[in-house]
Protein backbone atom coordinates (compact mmCIF):
# COMPACT_ATOMS: atom_id res chain seq x y z
CA UNK A 1 0.00 0.00 0.00
CA UNK A 2 1.27 3.47 -1.09
CA UNK A 3 0.96 6.53 1.15
CA UNK A 4 -0.77 8.15 -1.73
CA UNK A 5 -3.59 6.15 -1.09
CA UNK A 6 -4.68 7.52 2.27
CA UNK A 7 -6.62 11.21 1.64
CA UNK A 8 -6.38 13.29 4.40
CA UNK A 9 -9.79 14.90 5.93
CA UNK A 10 -11.98 12.32 3.88
CA UNK A 11 -14.69 10.60 6.90
CA UNK A 12 -12.97 7.14 7.81
CA UNK A 13 -13.59 4.46 9.82
CA UNK A 14 -12.70 1.10 11.15
CA UNK A 15 -13.17 -1.82 13.43
CA UNK A 16 -10.30 -1.05 16.43
CA UNK A 17 -11.01 -4.62 18.68
CA UNK A 18 -10.50 -8.09 18.11
CA UNK A 19 -13.28 -9.79 16.10
CA UNK A 20 -14.10 -12.14 18.55
CA UNK A 21 -17.33 -12.40 21.79
CA UNK A 22 -16.19 -9.76 24.11
CA UNK A 23 -17.78 -7.63 26.53
CA UNK A 24 -17.05 -4.16 24.42
CA UNK A 25 -16.38 -3.76 20.58
CA UNK A 26 -15.18 -0.22 19.17
CA UNK A 27 -15.11 1.35 16.06
CA UNK A 28 -13.12 4.42 15.35
CA UNK A 29 -14.31 6.93 12.88
CA UNK A 30 -12.00 10.38 12.23
CA UNK A 31 -12.07 12.91 9.56
CA UNK A 32 -13.89 16.39 8.63
CA UNK A 33 -17.32 16.53 9.35
CA UNK A 34 -17.32 13.49 11.36
CA UNK A 35 -19.47 14.18 14.35
CA UNK A 36 -22.65 15.54 11.76
CA UNK A 37 -21.94 12.22 9.36
CA UNK A 38 -22.33 10.19 12.40
CA UNK A 39 -25.81 12.16 13.61
CA UNK A 40 -27.48 10.73 10.85
CA UNK A 41 -27.42 7.33 12.16
CA UNK A 42 -27.03 8.16 15.74
CA UNK A 43 -30.54 8.58 17.71
CA UNK A 44 -29.79 11.65 19.86
CA UNK A 45 -28.67 13.87 16.82
CA UNK A 46 -28.65 16.79 18.92
CA UNK A 47 -26.61 15.74 21.77
CA UNK A 48 -24.28 14.18 19.47
CA UNK A 49 -23.34 17.40 17.06
CA UNK A 50 -23.53 19.76 20.15
CA UNK A 51 -21.17 17.46 22.55
CA UNK A 52 -17.97 19.05 23.62
CA UNK A 53 -14.87 17.28 22.78
CA UNK A 54 -13.68 15.00 25.58
CA UNK A 55 -16.93 14.24 26.54
CA UNK A 56 -18.83 10.85 25.87
CA UNK A 57 -22.64 10.73 24.87
CA UNK A 58 -25.31 7.96 25.14
CA UNK A 59 -27.48 6.49 22.52
CA UNK A 60 -28.55 3.79 20.04
CA UNK A 61 -26.94 3.48 16.86
CA UNK A 62 -30.00 3.03 14.37
CA UNK A 63 -30.88 2.54 10.88
CA UNK A 64 -32.33 5.67 9.43
CA UNK A 65 -35.26 4.79 7.80
CA UNK A 66 -36.45 6.28 4.29
CA UNK A 67 -37.62 9.81 2.99
CA UNK A 68 -41.23 8.58 2.16
CA UNK A 69 -41.99 7.87 6.09
CA UNK A 70 -42.63 3.68 4.32
CA UNK A 71 -40.09 2.70 6.63
CA UNK A 72 -39.54 3.63 10.65
CA UNK A 73 -35.54 3.57 11.61
CA UNK A 74 -34.42 0.22 12.68
CA UNK A 75 -32.18 0.04 16.30
CA UNK A 76 -29.06 -1.44 15.89
CA UNK A 77 -27.40 -1.19 19.38
CA UNK A 78 -27.39 0.99 22.78
CA UNK A 79 -23.73 2.46 22.54
CA UNK A 80 -21.64 4.87 24.28
CA UNK A 81 -19.77 7.82 21.86
CA UNK A 82 -16.59 9.24 22.73
CA UNK A 83 -16.18 12.62 21.51
CA UNK A 84 -12.83 14.31 20.38
CA UNK A 85 -12.67 17.84 18.86
CA UNK A 86 -9.97 18.60 16.86
CA UNK A 87 -6.59 19.19 17.11
CA UNK A 88 -7.07 17.96 20.72
CA UNK A 89 -7.21 14.81 19.26
CA UNK A 90 -5.24 11.31 18.27
CA UNK A 91 -5.38 12.69 14.62
CA UNK A 92 -5.60 16.04 15.20
CA UNK A 93 -9.22 15.75 13.34
CA UNK A 94 -12.34 15.39 15.04
CA UNK A 95 -12.77 12.09 16.07
CA UNK A 96 -15.49 9.64 17.53
CA UNK A 97 -15.13 6.26 19.16
CA UNK A 98 -18.00 3.84 19.08
CA UNK A 99 -18.22 1.04 22.30
CA UNK A 100 -20.71 -0.94 21.81
CA UNK A 101 -21.27 -4.82 22.89
CA UNK A 102 -18.70 -6.86 21.54
CA UNK A 103 -20.12 -9.40 19.51
CA UNK A 104 -18.46 -10.10 16.16
CA UNK A 105 -21.73 -9.82 14.80
CA UNK A 106 -22.60 -6.30 16.50
CA UNK A 107 -19.64 -4.26 15.27
CA UNK A 108 -19.49 -5.69 12.16
CA UNK A 109 -23.23 -4.20 11.49
CA UNK A 110 -22.17 -0.68 12.77
CA UNK A 111 -19.04 -0.68 10.74
CA UNK A 112 -21.12 -1.91 7.30
CA UNK A 113 -23.81 0.92 8.26
CA UNK A 114 -21.23 3.80 8.79
CA UNK A 115 -19.68 2.73 5.48
CA UNK A 116 -23.10 2.56 3.88
CA UNK A 117 -23.54 6.05 4.99
CA UNK A 118 -20.97 8.25 3.95
CA UNK A 119 -18.05 6.56 5.43
CA UNK A 120 -14.74 5.20 3.98
CA UNK A 121 -12.78 1.94 5.12
CA UNK A 122 -9.90 2.79 6.87
CA UNK A 123 -6.65 1.85 5.58
CA UNK A 124 -4.18 -0.14 8.07
CA UNK A 125 -2.15 2.73 9.88
CA UNK A 126 -4.53 5.56 8.74
CA UNK A 127 -5.22 7.06 11.85
CA UNK A 128 -1.51 7.04 12.96
CA UNK A 129 -0.33 8.57 9.40
CA UNK A 130 -3.36 11.12 10.10
CA UNK A 131 -1.63 11.98 13.40
CA UNK A 132 1.62 12.26 11.58
CA UNK A 133 0.42 14.85 9.01
CA UNK A 134 -1.41 17.09 11.24
CA UNK A 135 1.47 17.35 13.61
CA UNK A 136 0.63 15.34 16.66
CA UNK A 137 3.23 12.82 16.34
CA UNK A 138 6.59 12.90 15.24
CA UNK A 139 7.73 9.23 13.57
CA UNK A 140 9.16 7.82 16.13
CA UNK A 141 6.14 8.26 18.22
CA UNK A 142 4.36 6.76 15.08
CA UNK A 143 6.39 3.19 14.97
CA UNK A 144 6.37 3.61 18.60
CA UNK A 145 2.47 2.45 18.39
CA UNK A 146 3.29 -0.46 16.26
CA UNK A 147 6.17 -1.53 18.55
CA UNK A 148 3.39 -1.56 21.52
CA UNK A 149 0.67 -3.75 19.54
CA UNK A 150 3.58 -6.60 18.55
CA UNK A 151 5.14 -6.15 22.21
CA UNK A 152 5.21 -9.83 23.79
CA UNK A 153 6.63 -9.09 26.87
CA UNK A 154 6.51 -6.32 29.21
CA UNK A 155 10.02 -5.57 29.25
CA UNK A 156 9.17 -5.17 25.47
CA UNK A 157 6.22 -3.10 25.84
CA UNK A 158 7.54 -0.77 28.56
CA UNK A 159 10.74 -0.12 26.47
CA UNK A 160 8.29 0.81 23.02
CA UNK A 161 6.02 3.10 25.65
CA UNK A 162 9.42 5.32 26.77
CA UNK A 163 9.94 5.71 22.56
CA UNK A 164 6.03 6.63 22.38
CA UNK A 165 6.06 8.90 25.58
CA UNK A 166 9.10 11.28 23.37
CA UNK A 167 12.29 9.69 24.92
CA UNK A 168 13.93 9.04 21.44
CA UNK A 169 12.41 12.11 19.93
CA UNK A 170 14.17 13.99 22.94
CA UNK A 171 17.84 12.18 22.69
CA UNK A 172 17.52 12.85 18.83
CA UNK A 173 17.13 16.26 19.19
CA UNK A 174 19.21 16.97 21.74
CA UNK A 175 22.13 15.66 19.32
CA UNK A 176 20.86 17.76 16.41
CA UNK A 177 20.96 20.90 18.89
CA UNK A 178 24.63 19.55 18.81
CA UNK A 179 24.62 19.65 15.59
CA UNK A 180 23.05 22.93 14.63
CA UNK A 181 25.15 24.40 16.99
CA UNK A 182 28.29 23.32 15.47
CA UNK A 183 27.31 24.45 12.02
CA UNK A 184 26.62 27.67 13.03
CA UNK A 185 29.78 27.96 14.42
CA UNK A 186 31.22 26.63 11.75
CA UNK A 187 29.13 29.13 9.28
CA UNK A 188 30.41 31.97 11.07
CA UNK A 189 34.38 30.84 11.10
CA UNK A 190 34.22 30.11 7.27
CA UNK A 191 31.60 33.93 6.80
CA UNK A 192 33.70 35.86 8.80
CA UNK A 193 37.43 34.46 8.78
CA UNK A 194 40.16 35.89 10.60
CA UNK A 195 42.40 35.35 8.05
CA UNK A 196 41.72 34.40 3.95
CA UNK A 197 41.96 30.64 4.26
CA UNK A 198 39.42 28.84 7.19
CA UNK A 199 41.36 26.03 8.20
CA UNK A 200 40.57 23.20 10.81
CA UNK A 201 43.13 24.05 13.32
CA UNK A 202 40.77 27.42 14.30
CA UNK A 203 37.32 24.50 14.59
CA UNK A 204 36.04 23.35 18.38
CA UNK A 205 35.47 19.71 17.61
CA UNK A 206 33.86 18.73 21.43
CA UNK A 207 30.24 19.56 20.48
CA UNK A 208 31.33 16.98 17.23
CA UNK A 209 32.67 14.53 19.47
CA UNK A 210 29.58 14.51 22.03
CA UNK A 211 27.39 14.16 19.07
CA UNK A 212 29.42 11.03 17.81
CA UNK A 213 29.46 9.54 21.53
CA UNK A 214 25.53 9.80 21.70
CA UNK A 215 24.86 8.39 18.11
CA UNK A 216 27.44 5.31 18.85
CA UNK A 217 25.10 4.98 22.20
CA UNK A 218 21.95 4.99 20.15
CA UNK A 219 23.38 2.69 17.05
CA UNK A 220 24.82 0.23 19.58
CA UNK A 221 21.36 -0.28 21.71
CA UNK A 222 19.53 -1.66 18.25
CA UNK A 223 20.83 -5.15 18.71
CA UNK A 224 19.22 -5.20 22.49
CA UNK A 225 15.92 -3.69 21.48
CA UNK A 226 16.23 -5.68 18.57
CA UNK A 227 16.30 -8.81 20.95
CA UNK A 228 13.33 -7.64 22.99
CA UNK A 229 11.10 -7.32 20.37
CA UNK A 230 11.94 -10.47 17.99
CA UNK A 231 12.37 -12.80 20.91
CA UNK A 232 15.06 -16.08 20.11
CA UNK A 233 14.69 -19.35 19.49
CA UNK A 234 14.56 -22.00 22.31
CA UNK A 235 14.39 -25.66 21.68
CA UNK A 236 13.91 -28.34 24.87
CA UNK A 237 15.85 -31.49 23.54
CA UNK A 238 16.99 -34.88 25.20
CA UNK A 239 16.16 -38.04 25.56
CA UNK A 240 13.21 -39.66 26.35
CA UNK A 241 11.59 -39.35 29.58
CA UNK A 242 14.14 -36.26 30.83
CA UNK A 243 11.17 -34.03 31.42
CA UNK A 244 11.14 -31.85 28.72
CA UNK A 245 7.48 -31.40 28.49
CA UNK A 246 7.56 -31.44 32.37
CA UNK A 247 9.77 -28.07 32.18
CA UNK A 248 7.65 -26.80 28.63
CA UNK A 249 4.84 -26.85 31.08
CA UNK A 250 6.64 -25.19 33.82
CA UNK A 251 7.94 -22.00 32.19
CA UNK A 252 4.85 -21.47 30.24
CA UNK A 253 2.57 -22.06 33.33
CA UNK A 254 0.05 -24.18 31.98
CA UNK A 255 0.03 -27.46 30.71
CA UNK A 256 0.22 -27.87 27.24
CA UNK A 257 2.64 -30.25 26.83
CA UNK A 258 0.88 -34.02 27.51
CA UNK A 259 3.23 -35.82 30.84
CA UNK A 260 3.85 -39.77 30.96
CA UNK A 261 6.47 -42.00 31.74
CA UNK A 262 5.54 -43.55 28.68
CA UNK A 263 8.78 -43.32 26.13
CA UNK A 264 7.88 -41.08 22.90
CA UNK A 265 5.02 -39.69 23.95
CA UNK A 266 5.90 -36.65 22.34
CA UNK A 267 6.43 -37.32 18.53
CA UNK A 268 6.11 -34.11 17.03
CA UNK A 269 7.09 -30.54 18.51
CA UNK A 270 5.20 -27.87 19.61
CA UNK A 271 5.99 -24.14 20.59
CA UNK A 272 5.07 -21.18 22.26
CA UNK A 273 5.85 -17.63 23.23
CA UNK A 274 7.26 -17.24 26.42
CA UNK A 275 8.99 -14.63 28.71
CA UNK A 276 12.85 -14.90 29.74
CA UNK A 277 13.16 -12.32 32.62
CA UNK A 278 11.42 -9.96 29.83
CA UNK A 279 13.10 -11.53 26.74
CA UNK A 280 10.31 -13.02 24.57
CA UNK A 281 11.59 -16.32 23.48
CA UNK A 282 9.70 -18.81 20.92
CA UNK A 283 9.97 -22.11 23.24
CA UNK A 284 10.00 -25.47 21.70
CA UNK A 285 9.39 -28.48 22.93
CA UNK A 286 10.58 -31.79 21.11
CA UNK A 287 10.55 -35.36 20.56
CA UNK A 288 12.83 -37.38 22.48
CA UNK A 289 16.06 -38.67 20.94
CA UNK A 290 16.71 -42.11 21.06
CA UNK A 291 16.81 -44.94 18.41
CA UNK A 292 13.30 -46.39 17.77
CA UNK A 293 11.14 -48.90 15.00
CA UNK A 294 8.67 -46.53 14.95
CA UNK A 295 8.39 -44.41 11.66
CA UNK A 296 6.42 -41.58 12.70
CA UNK A 297 8.93 -41.11 16.33
CA UNK A 298 11.93 -41.50 13.71
CA UNK A 299 10.12 -38.72 12.13
CA UNK A 300 9.98 -36.77 15.20
CA UNK A 301 13.52 -37.02 15.98
CA UNK A 302 14.06 -35.84 12.62
CA UNK A 303 12.07 -32.45 13.18
CA UNK A 304 14.16 -32.19 16.76
CA UNK A 305 17.02 -32.77 14.87
CA UNK A 306 16.32 -30.00 12.51
CA UNK A 307 15.00 -27.81 14.97
CA UNK A 308 18.45 -27.87 17.39
CA UNK A 309 20.21 -26.55 14.10
CA UNK A 310 18.16 -23.34 13.59
CA UNK A 311 17.98 -22.98 17.59
CA UNK A 312 19.30 -19.87 18.66
CA UNK A 313 19.45 -21.41 22.59
CA UNK A 314 19.42 -25.30 23.17
CA UNK A 315 18.23 -26.43 26.41
CA UNK A 316 19.49 -30.13 27.04
CA UNK A 317 17.90 -32.00 29.14
CA UNK A 318 19.31 -35.23 30.85
CA UNK A 319 17.65 -37.37 34.10
CA UNK A 320 19.81 -36.89 36.68
CA UNK A 321 18.30 -39.58 38.19
CA UNK A 322 20.01 -41.68 35.85
CA UNK A 323 22.52 -39.81 34.58
CA UNK A 324 24.19 -39.07 31.45
CA UNK A 325 24.14 -42.11 28.71
CA UNK A 326 25.32 -43.14 25.33
CA UNK A 327 22.84 -40.85 23.37
CA UNK A 328 23.63 -38.01 25.30
CA UNK A 329 27.45 -38.01 24.96
CA UNK A 330 26.79 -38.27 21.13
CA UNK A 331 24.84 -35.58 20.88
CA UNK A 332 27.08 -33.07 23.21
CA UNK A 333 29.98 -34.05 21.12
CA UNK A 334 28.63 -33.47 18.12
CA UNK A 335 27.42 -30.40 19.40
CA UNK A 336 30.60 -29.01 20.62
CA UNK A 337 32.69 -30.74 17.21
CA UNK A 338 30.56 -27.56 15.07
CA UNK A 339 32.02 -24.31 14.25
CA UNK A 340 31.89 -21.78 17.35
CA UNK A 341 30.13 -19.51 15.12
CA UNK A 342 27.81 -21.51 13.63
CA UNK A 343 27.18 -23.67 16.90
CA UNK A 344 24.16 -22.49 19.26
CA UNK A 345 24.47 -21.72 22.88
CA UNK A 346 23.83 -24.96 25.11
CA UNK A 347 22.91 -25.15 28.47
CA UNK A 348 22.79 -28.46 29.95
CA UNK A 349 19.69 -29.11 32.26
CA UNK A 350 20.11 -31.51 35.30
CA UNK A 351 16.47 -32.32 35.50
CA UNK A 352 14.42 -34.42 38.29
CA UNK A 353 17.79 -32.80 40.90
CA UNK A 354 14.90 -33.96 43.63
CA UNK A 355 15.74 -37.45 42.92
CA UNK A 356 19.11 -37.34 43.61
CA UNK A 357 19.37 -39.56 46.54
CA UNK A 358 23.41 -38.25 47.23
CA UNK A 359 25.08 -35.74 44.64
CA UNK A 360 28.17 -35.50 46.89
CA UNK A 361 28.64 -39.26 46.69
CA UNK A 362 31.78 -40.47 44.78
CA UNK A 363 29.70 -42.52 42.96
CA UNK A 364 27.67 -39.86 41.50
CA UNK A 365 29.13 -38.56 38.42
CA UNK A 366 26.68 -38.53 36.41
CA UNK A 367 29.35 -39.92 33.20
CA UNK A 368 30.04 -36.66 32.22
CA UNK A 369 33.35 -34.76 32.53
CA UNK A 370 32.72 -31.56 31.09
CA UNK A 371 35.74 -30.35 30.25
CA UNK A 372 35.51 -32.30 27.11
CA UNK A 373 32.47 -30.05 26.41
CA UNK A 374 32.13 -26.47 25.59
CA UNK A 375 29.23 -25.81 27.15
CA UNK A 376 27.56 -22.59 28.37
CA UNK A 377 26.00 -23.45 31.68
CA UNK A 378 25.21 -26.34 33.73
CA UNK A 379 21.94 -25.77 36.29
CA UNK A 380 20.18 -28.47 38.48
CA UNK A 381 16.31 -28.32 38.81
CA UNK A 382 13.50 -30.05 38.94
CA UNK A 383 10.61 -29.24 36.66
CA UNK A 384 8.29 -31.05 38.50
CA UNK A 385 8.84 -29.04 41.76
CA UNK A 386 9.54 -25.98 39.92
CA UNK A 387 12.61 -25.76 42.15
CA UNK A 388 15.61 -24.13 40.25
CA UNK A 389 13.32 -22.95 37.25
CA UNK A 390 14.19 -18.99 38.33
CA UNK A 391 17.71 -19.48 38.22
CA UNK A 392 17.23 -21.05 34.95
CA UNK A 393 15.44 -17.81 33.41
CA UNK A 394 18.35 -16.10 34.41
CA UNK A 395 20.97 -18.16 33.48
CA UNK A 396 19.34 -17.84 29.58
CA UNK A 397 18.44 -14.33 30.30
CA UNK A 398 22.17 -13.87 30.72
CA UNK A 399 23.66 -16.24 27.75
CA UNK A 400 21.58 -14.36 25.17
CA UNK A 401 21.68 -11.07 26.00
CA UNK A 402 25.49 -11.49 26.75
CA UNK A 403 26.43 -9.91 23.22
CA UNK A 404 24.48 -6.79 23.51
CA UNK A 405 24.93 -3.56 25.27
CA UNK A 406 21.46 -2.61 26.75
CA UNK A 407 20.73 1.35 26.80
CA UNK A 408 21.79 2.06 30.51
CA UNK A 409 19.02 2.95 33.08
CA UNK A 410 16.66 5.69 31.60
CA UNK A 411 18.28 5.76 28.10
CA UNK A 412 16.06 5.38 25.35
CA UNK A 413 17.31 3.09 22.52
CA UNK A 414 16.06 2.54 18.87
CA UNK A 415 13.00 0.95 17.87
CA UNK A 416 13.44 -0.36 14.21
CA UNK A 417 15.64 -1.32 11.75
CA UNK A 418 14.81 2.08 9.55
CA UNK A 419 16.04 4.02 12.57
CA UNK A 420 19.13 2.08 12.84
CA UNK A 421 20.27 2.78 9.23
CA UNK A 422 19.35 6.29 9.70
CA UNK A 423 21.17 6.67 12.59
CA UNK A 424 24.25 4.68 11.07
CA UNK A 425 24.57 7.56 8.50
CA UNK A 426 24.50 10.12 10.42
CA UNK A 427 27.12 8.67 12.87
CA UNK A 428 29.48 8.00 9.64
CA UNK A 429 28.83 11.40 8.45
CA UNK A 430 29.88 13.02 11.97
CA UNK A 431 33.00 10.41 12.04
CA UNK A 432 33.91 12.10 8.36
CA UNK A 433 33.30 15.37 9.35
CA UNK A 434 35.80 14.88 12.56
CA UNK A 435 38.28 13.25 10.44
CA UNK A 436 38.76 15.84 7.63
CA UNK A 437 38.44 18.84 10.30
CA UNK A 438 41.64 16.33 11.91
CA UNK A 439 42.93 16.02 8.65
CA UNK A 440 43.40 19.63 7.72
CA UNK A 441 40.49 20.22 5.27
CA UNK A 442 38.83 23.47 5.03
CA UNK A 443 35.85 24.15 6.99
CA UNK A 444 33.46 23.94 3.96
CA UNK A 445 34.05 20.09 4.05
CA UNK A 446 33.02 19.83 7.76
CA UNK A 447 30.09 21.62 7.08
CA UNK A 448 28.73 19.34 4.23
CA UNK A 449 29.53 16.54 6.76
CA UNK A 450 27.36 18.38 9.70
CA UNK A 451 24.52 18.54 7.25
CA UNK A 452 24.77 14.71 6.27
CA UNK A 453 24.27 13.98 9.38
CA UNK A 454 21.31 16.55 10.25
CA UNK A 455 19.38 15.21 7.64
CA UNK A 456 19.55 11.72 7.91
CA UNK A 457 18.49 12.34 11.75
CA UNK A 458 15.61 13.90 10.11
CA UNK A 459 14.39 10.99 8.27
CA UNK A 460 14.31 8.94 12.08
CA UNK A 461 11.94 12.09 13.14
CA UNK A 462 9.71 12.74 9.91
CA UNK A 463 11.18 15.65 9.29
CA UNK A 464 12.77 14.52 5.92
CA UNK A 465 10.26 12.39 4.68
CA UNK A 466 9.63 10.24 1.02
CA UNK A 467 6.58 8.66 0.19
CA UNK A 468 9.04 4.66 0.37
CA UNK A 469 9.65 6.30 4.08
CA UNK A 470 6.12 6.22 5.12
CA UNK A 471 5.18 3.22 3.57
CA UNK A 472 7.79 1.61 5.14
CA UNK A 473 6.49 2.74 8.49
CA UNK A 474 2.87 2.36 8.14
CA UNK A 475 2.17 0.18 5.50
CA UNK A 476 2.64 -2.70 8.71
CA UNK A 477 0.28 -1.34 11.16
CA UNK A 478 -3.19 -2.82 11.28
CA UNK A 479 -6.66 -1.98 10.77
CA UNK A 480 -7.82 0.74 13.41
CA UNK A 481 -4.74 1.90 13.89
Amino acid sequence: MSATAYTPEEPIAAIATALAPAALGIVRCTGTGVIELLSKVFSRPKALISAAGNTIVYGWIVEPGDEAGKKDYQSIDQVLVSVFRGPRSFTGEDMVEISCHGGPGMVTEIFRLLTNHGFRAALPGEFTFRSFINGKADLTRSEAVHEIIAAKTDTSRSRAAGRLAGGLFQELDAIKQLLRETLAALEAEIEYPEDEEAIADAFDSRQLEAARRRLESLCNSWASEKLYQDGVRVVLCGRTNAGKSSLFNTLLKEDRSIVSDIHGTTRDWIESWVSFAGIPARLFDTAGLRESDDEVERHGIQRTQDLTAEAQLILYLVDASVGLVEEDKVFLSKWSQREKAARPPLLLVLNKWDKVSDPTSPEFELGLKLEEFSLDGIIRLSARTGAGTAQLVEMVKDVISCDFSSPASGQVGLGTERQKICAQEALEAVIHGLEVAHDGYTLDAVVQDVEEALAALGEITGEVTTEDILDTVFSKFCLGK
